[in-house]
């Protein structure tokens, strides 16, 4: 059955405007775990809480209305309250004011707690799961367009008003009762939101350390509301989101490293870095005269040194990736994925096309030009996995497919695998011969013991455990 996208319910208890129902009903619809909690949801009003809980974390200045609402809001008045009282509240909106993306992430975060927390409140209370079934069946009965639309001396208005004022009534014991827990669960949602927001980051940024923010800012909403949906419900992109973030940290840091270590002398520039001072700069501290006259100058910033820049990359070919899917690889498949997006981010940089070439005795190939993902191709890389033998003749052809393609030489193949397979002398023997037309190089990377055969077509073969490890490491010098 397909979910409707459309908010219907228009109360609130909050002092919420045209503005702020408008952009919710945006985030909404770009949001697939905000439609399904309003679908399974114990709550009786989720619709107008749900915008209410992203009101209260996103607008500057949020406050409960103190005019009467009406007995069938007042269940969500005693969670707004119940919430905004808590002391995390102040913490969550350090994060989350004027943030739609991460007010919308931690909604869909608290929701989901407070449902759990109904569920376990009216575990052992059968008079309050009665209520609460009773409330919700009347109003999906008398719901048409806005509760308060209901006539006063109806019977069944008058029965809901009762139970919605009974309901009320016992969570706010219940909330009184289990203050520790509720508090509690709020602190999880906001340390959850933190871990949302990061592995967004991991994700869709670069690997620039301090620069993620800006980088996710110039994704689109609708991707970015796709990647929180699935990093909230999904373990395995979780799980990917940690490994990309470790490995792009790293890949940083060897980039960094190597633009320290192999700097190029690309003009003169003033500056107070000793090591890149000119010879003429460096005879006028020498020379007694000239001594006070050179002292002035460096402390004043005009001290002429060397302008060293990385070289760049321009005219490089494609990146490739293949790696090994059969079934004795599948426990670092998460890893890889990780690894993956750490050499999308150095792609990016490079302005060159990373292709992944996933093989066993089948392969899948993807291209992401420029080093660029959208959040449905990430979605379909994360959940690609082939599984059953490992054809390595299989995967090279095809790397070099790609190779021949390109309109760049200067192509760095990476190749993973354990090491369980074999290949001709005559296949490697036509692969050295294409490879010296094409000028790229190999690098592979052999998760187990066997590094024979890969050595046989490789010009650098590392044995590591995991991906996780220096040898690995190497990948990102490309």
């Amino acid at each position: 059955m397909r979910r409707s996208k459309i908010i219907k319910d228009e109360r609130s208890v909050l002092n919420t405007d045209a503005f702020d129902k408008r952009r919710f009903q945006e985030i909404f619809e770009l949001s697939e775990e905000l439609q399904r909690l309003r679908e399974v949801s114990g709550v009786p009003a989720i619709e107008s809480l749900l915008r209410d809980l992203w009101a209260s974390l996103y607008k500057m200045k949020p406050y409960i209305v103190k005019q009467e609402l009406g007995e069938t809001m007042k269940v969500n008045q005693t969670f707004m309250k119940a919430f905004m009282n808590e002391k995390q509240y102040v913490r969550f909106r350090t994060y989350t004011k004027l943030d739609d993306l991460t007010s919308a992430i931690c909604t869909t975060i608290l929701a989901s707690k407070i449902d759990a927390w109904l569920a376990e409140v009216i575990a052992g209370d059968e008079h309050l799961e009665k209520q609460l079934e009773t409330m919700q069946t009347l109003q999906n009965e008398y719901f048409i367009e806005d509760m308060e639309d209901v006539v006063g001396n109806d019977e069944a208005a008058r029965e809901l008003d009762q139970t919605s004022r009974e309901l009320a009534k016992e969570l706010e014991m219940a909330l009184e009762t289990n203050r520790d827990r509720f508090a509690n669960i709020m602190s999880e949602a906001m340390d959850e939101t933190i871990h949302v927001k990061d592995g967004l980051i991991s994700l869709m940024g670069g690997t620039s350390t301090g620069k993620g923010d800006a980088d996710l800012k110039r994704v689109p909403l609708r991707e970015k509301m796709a990647l929180a949906d699935q990093l909230v419900s999904d373990p395995q992109m979780q799980s990917i989101a940690e490994w990309a973030g470790r490995f792009k940290q790293i890949a940083n840091e060897k980039k960094h490293k190597e633009y320290m270590e192999a700097p190029e002398r690309r003009g003169v520039m003033t500056g107070t870095d000793l090591e890149r001072l000119l010879p003429a700069e460096l005879g006028l501290y020498t020379h007694p005269v000239a001594k006070i006259e050179f002292l002035r100058k460096y402390a004043e910033g005009e001290t002429m040194q060397y302008d060293q820049k990385k070289r760049a990359d321009a005219g490089k070919g494609s990146i490739l990736f293949c790696f090994d899917q059969s079934g004795s690889m599948s426990e670092l498949d998460n890893q890889a994925k990780g690894f993956i997006l750490a050499l999308l981010s150095i792609a990016k940089k490079q302005s060159r096309d990373l292709t992944v070439v996933l093989f066993s005795t089948t392969i899948k190939r993807f291209t992401f030009e420029k080093g660029k993902i959208t959040s449905v191709e990430l979605a379909r890389l994360a959940q690609t996995y082939l599984g059953g033998g490992t054809d390595y003749a299989l995967a090279l052809e095809e790397a070099l497919h790609v190779i021949e393609e390109d309109a760049f030489s200067n192509a760095d193949l990476i190749f993973v695998t354990d090491g369980e397979d074999d290949i001709s002398d005559t296949f490697v023997e036509e692969f050295h011969e294409r490879k010296k037309e094409k000028d790229f190089q190999v690098l592979t990377l052999v998760m187990g013991n066997d590094t024979e055969v890969a050595e046989k077509f490789s010009d650098r073969v590392f044995h590591v455990t995991d991906f996780d490890e220096q040898g690995s490491y190497t990948a990102f010098e490309i």
